[in-house]
């Protein structure tokens, strides 16, 4: 053994090959963390001084190649001075240079996913052969960064500056057959056949029949590209990711810049390029956003295993209510396998769920991610009936049925006589009460919600609700399905709008407030989405549907009358599109009109005629600054989350946000409501919602809140 540690070992396979072989003890992944990078290091030096050593391939241990950086210890380093993460990065890139620097040919042997730092290991070698199977890619602006290892410098003069911006700015994983088409690997092999491939390619290297020094000063030297091209290049794609990216991801722009910037200098001097660019973006109040959703979805998926492992065996599911939901979940069920029963009382219904889920899979099969085999199998998973012949076999049953809690219960004493004792029964409901829905079965231990999003197959949160009667083996089991299906399930406790349309409605109160006081909605939707917001709250209620905001409205006012509900008398201007029967895309209007575009799909546009309905809704006409209509919106929902902590309907900071950025898409990048709380820090929270005391309760902190700002305490410590 010429190096052992415990990420990285060395040994000969002869001729004068070294084997560097990444393999991580007691982990299925490798990563790069500081002790990795040393360890390269201290590797890179032992075969320098090992006598023989003429040529070094590069392998992994496991099922994937490298994963990347251990993000768990960007915190640490991103909290530093901007002069100790230079010094950081220096250091870090030292060991990268040190191993291209060998006097020796390099290989790498790519088997599986080859991601941010491990792909920029392999970029550091000078060949590439990759398995037919693997990816690789440079992920890091998901992360609100840019490849920090060298890959805006090697990459570019690698395969081109177009085709590195592509990769870089994108994110993107690229497979095998991309890869050695846009040149970042030199060869695609069977898996079974890599080490083979890169023990030939090392020979022939080491023969001298492969150019390896030339390659490697393509890599270490200045980019080759004239004056005009570098203008034409870096100019275009700068408009380009700026137009897809956005105003509020910087990191895509400054790689960009990193790279023109370095484009005439060789590799040391282009590197410290990239040091100052990466620091720039690791600072960013986005890139601790975007890391922190990483950090809380692992957190997530962590507390997901937890459960499963507690979970019965689900062979057979079934969904109650066929339709759009019901076929959408039937749909997501069956193709991610688990055979689903679909069962209505309407033989229409049951077509029309039985067509929504064969349009979705029609859909998959265009887009070359299912062959039509595929198809036929997964609708064979789905029996569609009229009757509950078959649900002795069911596992667990998704009540999909109409938003009534009269109907529901009616359908849940049917399920309980034909039904197993032991069966789940999970309801889809968006607003009603578990409890409630719970209080008349015989075994209410098995009965929990499942709230999934619209649409189903696209959506990726599920709120799975616990009743006060509730199991842990109910919520397992739901929990298990969840994540078979591919949703992310987050775990809350049972209230009135339960944890997300808790949060959202607050927002919309707010909203409503705004009209009331002479505020433009197009005005409020255009400031909404510069925010962040995918869409603004006008044309988010459009989208919903006015009926089931009215609706859940309702439900929320009930339940928190100190805070959602209307002034006596007064009609908010929801009530009165309702009335006017603009229900919203629909029904082909609402805030604002519909017409179908080019491809069917309906298209706002203004509508002169909205403006007159919600007058009935403006009690006085006053002057809005943007930053009132965004804290008037944004405030009431962080008090929310806020007390939705404190009351335990939700067990964590992480959960209650990614439950916003996952259902109702509030801007990534600011991380979910508490962590925009940090942001902007808690005192600061407190003494906007002074300004608005005069609005009453939706606006007043919790006394946890006013204790945390106070002692300069975050949610995310």
């Amino acid at each position: 053994m010429i190096f052992e540690g415990k990420s990285i070992q060395c040994h000969a396979l002869g001729d004068g090959m070294i084997e560097l072989r990444f393999d991580r003890q007691g982990d299925a992944i490798n990563k790069f963390d500081a002790a990795t990078v040393k360890e390269l290091g201290e590797a890179t030096q032992a075969i320098a001084s090992h006598d023989g050593a003429k040529g070094v391939i590069v392998t992994s241990g496991k099922d994937g190649f490298i994963v990347g950086a251990d993000i768990t210890e960007f915190g640490a380093a991103f909290s530093q001075s901007d002069e100790q993460l230079i010094q950081w990065s220096a250091d870090s890139n030292a060991v990268f240079s040190a191993f291209e620097d060998l006097e020796m040919p390099t290989v790498t042997a790519i088997n599986g996913m080859a991601l941010g730092g491990g792909f920029e290991m392999a970029l550091s070698s000078d060949y590439r052969v990759m398995s037919s199977k693997a990816a690789v890619g440079l992920p890091e602006v998901k992360l609100g960064i840019f490849p920090g290892f060298g890959g805006t410098v090697r990459l570019p003069r690698l395969i081109g500056a177009d085709n590195a911006i592509e990769m870089i700015a994108g994110g993107s994983n690229v497979k095998a057959k991309a890869a050695l088409a846009n040149g970042s690997v030199d060869a695609v092999v069977e898996p079974d056949q890599l080490l083979e491939a890169a023990k030939s390619l090392l020979s022939l290297c080491i023969a001298g029949d492969m150019d390896w020094q030339a390659r490697r000063a393509q890599k270490t030297g200045p980019l080759k590209l004239g004056p005009v091209d570098s203008m034409m290049v870096f100019e275009t794609a700068k408009g380009f990711v700026a137009g897809k990216a956005g105003k509020h991801y910087p990191a895509p722009i400054e790689a960009i810049n990193c790279i023109q910037k370095a484009a005439g200098k060789g590799r040391d001097d282009a590197l410290k390029i990239e040091h100052k660019g990466f620091v720039k973006v690791a600072k960013t109040t986005q890139a601790q956003a975007l890391i922190g959703i990483f950090m809380n979805d692992q957190l997530i998926k962590k507390k997901s295993k937890g459960w499963i492992k507690q979970s019965k065996e689900i062979k057979q599911g079934a969904v109650l209510g066929a339709g759009i939901m019901g076929g959408g979940i039937a749909y997501q069920a069956a193709s991610t396998g688990t055979p689903m029963i679909m069962k209505d009382i309407n033989k229409a219904a049951l077509d029309l769920g039985l067509n929504e889920a064969s349009k979705l899979l029609n859909k998959q099969v265009s887009r070359g991610k299912m062959d039509a085999a595929k198809m036929a199998s997964v609708l064979n998973n789905i029996r569609d009936t009229l009757n509950y012949g078959d649900f002795g076999e069911v596992d667990i049953i998704v009540e999909a049925v109409v938003e009534r809690a009269d109907i529901k219960k009616m359908v849940y004493a049917d399920v309980e006589k034909y039904a197993r004792e032991d069966v789940i029964i999970a309801s889809n409901t968006s607003s009603i009460s578990i409890d409630e829905l719970a209080s008349d079965l015989k075994r209410p231990e098995n009965f929990l919600g499942m709230h999934f999003f619209n649409p189903v197959h696209r959506m990726p949160l599920v709120e799975v609700i616990r009743g006060s009667k509730t199991s842990d083996e109910a919520i397992a089991a739901t929990v298990a399905l969840a994540s078979r299906m591919k949703k992310t399930p987050i775990v809350v406790n049972n209230c009135p709008g339960f944890l997300v349309n808790r949060i959202l409605f607050p927002y919309f109160f707010g909203f409503e407030g705004l009209i009331a006081e002479g505020a433009d909605f197009q005005r409020i939707d255009k400031l909404m989405e510069g925010f962040g917001w995918p869409m603004g709250p006008s044309y988010l209620n459009d989208v919903v549907g006015m009926d089931t905001s009215q609706h859940v409205g309702h439900v929320l006012a009930a339940g928190y009358p100190d805070r959602m509900s209307p002034a006596e008398g007064q009609k908010s201007s929801l009530d009165l599109m309702v009335e006017a029967g603009r229900l919203g895309q629909k029904s082909g209007s609402g805030y604002y009109k519909y017409e179908q575009d080019r491809k069917g799909k309906p298209k706002k546009v203004k509508d002169p005629e909205a403006y007159e309905i919600i007058k009935g809704a403006v009690k006085e006409t006053r002057e809005h600054s943007d930053e009132e209509i965004i804290e008037r919106h944004m405030l009431p929902m962080i008090i929310e989350t806020a007390r939705c902590l404190e009351q335990g309907i939700v067990d964590t900071a992480a959960e209650a946000d990614m439950g916003l950025i996952m259902g109702i898409g509030f801007p990534p990048f600011r991380g979910g409501a508490l962590k925009y709380a940090d942001t902007l820090g808690l005192d600061h929270v407190v003494k906007a919602c002074e300004k608005y005391a005069y609005l009453g309760k939706l606006y007043e902190p919790t006394e946890r809140m006013k204790e945390m700002a106070a002692k300069g305490e975050s949610y995310y410590g």
